[in-house]
């Protein structure tokens, strides 16, 4: 090997030597820095038959495609637990834990306990002034939850309004980064520096939605949801939100589009194509898609349970229940029913047996065409009660197989079984209608009222029905608030001693049953409620509670999950400071090394030249 090569070498290695410096000041440097990854040199060795040397040609920028690919979904999924869990454990703060102060089981159990005194006592001021604040803490708590609950259904709607300002703007950064990307007289520094921020951005980007990131070989990279909607390639595809303003329990969302109460999430394509992207199911994951469910389904489903309760109170208060006379005719037996005082929402139970199997049918006075098989398996049928006994009859008759329908007047509805011994029979029918004052109007009472101090009939005629957020309208009769003496006197001129109406209602809340929602097949997914209503009570407590833990756990268990791959991306991506400080000294002695040589190379030369 001669001088020049051996020169040419050494200061190649210097060369090398410093470039990896400069990577690996960069890398220490940026050390603590978010998002970092850890840069390498690349060194090419060139041979000939002459010399051999070395030379960079770049830095490599750690990065693991399939590992970013995992993490950008984990990221999605955690942000979609994370936002619903913390809405969740706010309200379970306000719902309050079983047993608990303030909780609605308690406040049951104290309204129950009132009217047991009610009971022993009815002619004792103060008694009925106790039953009467316990009827008040349940109704101002039903008021306060159901104010809750659309005030955090309202936040979602800023909170996605927000997001939706802050989603453009990063995926416009992300275009920016993939125009800058395509100079290629960036250095490698600049370029690596452009990855690092293009990473972030998409990391971000995840947050709020759920996304797939396409990674070009050339830097850029390409975004589109897991549905597979586009939101970043040859353009940028704009999310709006068209918020709905003020939400009450009656604001839902259509999926139709046709009566949608609720702000409008859409994504605008480079095309032009417009996308509604909660109606088509778009989101799948992220901030956005959990904000989303939140707002749609599980604090809709809390509303409902709520105006269940409260529907449910009014009606055990309120229901004067008249069991039916027995009916003979030459051939069969049955029952007359009363249609007096039936008013939209009242009806009538029917327990029936086929072949000595017992069978359910509620009557539901209506004019909407109702007819499904509830949660409990009882059959619940829509008719126009109100209209009279023929009317009826025409329109339950053949409703029923086995069962047949008359009339003996304009307020009665005859039921009769097939006359065949021991297959069709009927066991009980009761008619349930809302009292139609304090006074003289049975022993149920209007104790708990809708808007305008008006009677709660369970009314489904027009949408929305009257249980639909009933529980933020929810009061206490004027009429009791003035005159205490109505909790008991349930006759003009009764006296205060009679026990009979706190003893009705006490029996009315301890056995009479209900069950939640309409037809299963449209209330699909929702839980079913079912039993007296201090049962329905502890079910809703317990059901939110369970819901919340859930929530938290898969919470945890995504957060868990994405810290292990943060941990994993880390390992790979992060920088060693001590690897980076034996690297260093590892370029020190290769400097003084080449260094070394050139300096005896030009001494050589030096006396070379001196002996010419």
């Amino acid at each position: 090997m001669g001088l020049t090569t051996s020169l040419t070498n050494a200061v190649s290695g210097l060369r090398v030597n410093q470039d990896s410096l400069d990577i690996l000041s960069r890398n220490i440097a940026n050390s603590g820095t978010p998002g970092y990854h850890r840069q390498s040199n690349n060194i090419v060795d060139y041979n000939s038959q002459n010399s051999s040397y070395a030379r960079t040609v770049g830095a490599t920028r750690a990065f693991n495609t399939s590992l970013q690919t995992y993490y950008t979904r984990q990221v999605s999924d955690t942000a979609n637990s994370g936002i619903q869990a913390s809405y969740l454990d706010r309200f379970q703060g306000f719902l309050g834990k079983p047993g608990s102060a303030g909780s609605l089981d308690t406040l049951f159990k104290g309204l129950q306990n009132s009217l047991q005194g009610l009971a022993t006592s009815p002619d004792d001021y103060t008694t009925r002034s106790n039953a009467v604040l316990a009827a008040q803490n349940m109704v101002e708590t039903l008021n306060r939850l159901s104010g809750t609950i659309q005030g955090m259904r309202q936040e979602t709607e800023g909170q996605i309004a927000s997001n939706v300002h802050n989603l453009n703007g990063m995926i416009n950064s992300l275009a920016e980064v993939n125009n800058r990307m395509l100079d290629l007289g960036m250095t490698d520094g600049a370029r690596a520096a452009l990855m690092d921020q293009r990473d972030r951005l998409v990391s971000s980007v995840a947050e709020m939605v759920d996304v797939q990131a396409d990674y070009r070989p050339n830097g850029t990279v390409a975004l589109m949801t897991r549905s597979g909607v586009g939101l970043l390639d040859q353009g940028v595809s704009t999310f709006s939100f068209e918020s709905a303003g003020g939400l009450s329990p009656n604001s839902t969302f259509d999926p139709t589009g046709v009566d949608n109460k609720v702000g409008r999430l859409t994504l605008t394509t480079p095309s032009g194509l417009t996308i509604d992207l909660v109606s088509q199911g778009v989101l799948q994951g992220g901030e956005l898609g959990g904000l989303i469910t939140l707002r749609d389904k599980t604090l809709v489903e809390a509303q409902d349970q709520l105006d269940e309760i409260a529907s449910n109170l009014a009606l055990a208060f309120s229901t004067n229940q008249k069991p039916g006379t027995v009916a003979k005719t030459a051939t069969a037996d049955g029952l007359d029913l009363d249609l007096t005082e039936m008013a939209p929402g009242n009806d009538i139970l029917l327990i029936y047996s086929v072949d000595g199997i017992e069978k359910r049918a509620r009557l539901v006075n209506t004019t909407e065409a109702t007819d499904y098989v509830d949660a409990t398996g009882q059959r619940v049928i829509g008719v126009n009660l109100s209209a009279g006994g023929t009317a009826a009859r025409d329109a339950l008759q053949s409703k029923i197989p086995g069962l047949n329908f008359e009339t003996t007047g304009a307020n009665n509805l005859r039921v009769l079984d097939d006359g065949a011994a021991g297959h069709t029979d009927i066991k009980a029918g009761v008619s349930r209608t809302t009292s139609a004052g304090l006074r003289d109007g049975g022993l149920g009472f209007n104790l708990f009222v809708d808007q305008g101090n008006s009677a709660f009939t369970n009314n489904i005629n027009t949408p929305p029905a009257q249980k639909q957020g009933f529980a933020a309208r929810i009061a206490i009769n004027s009429a009791v608030l003035a005159d205490n003496r109505l909790m008991v006197q349930y006759k003009d001129g009764n006296t205060l001693g009679d026990a009979d109406r706190a003893d009705y209602v006490i029996d009315q809340l301890n056995k009479m049953k209900f069950v939640s929602g309409g037809n299963p097949a449209v209330n699909g997914g929702k839980f079913p409620l079912s039993g007296t209503l201090g049962e329905m009570i502890s079910q809703v407590v317990g059901f939110q509670g369970a819901t919340v833990n859930a929530a938290i756990t898969k919470r945890d268990d995504r957060q868990l999950t994405l810290d292990t791959i943060t941990d994993q991306m880390e390992s790979e991506y992060g920088v060693n400071v001590d690897e980076e400080m034996a690297r260093l000294m590892e370029l020190q002695n290769a400097y003084a090394a080449n260094a070394r040589i050139v300096s005896v190379v030009k001494e050589l030369l030096d006396a070379l030249l001196g002996a010419v």
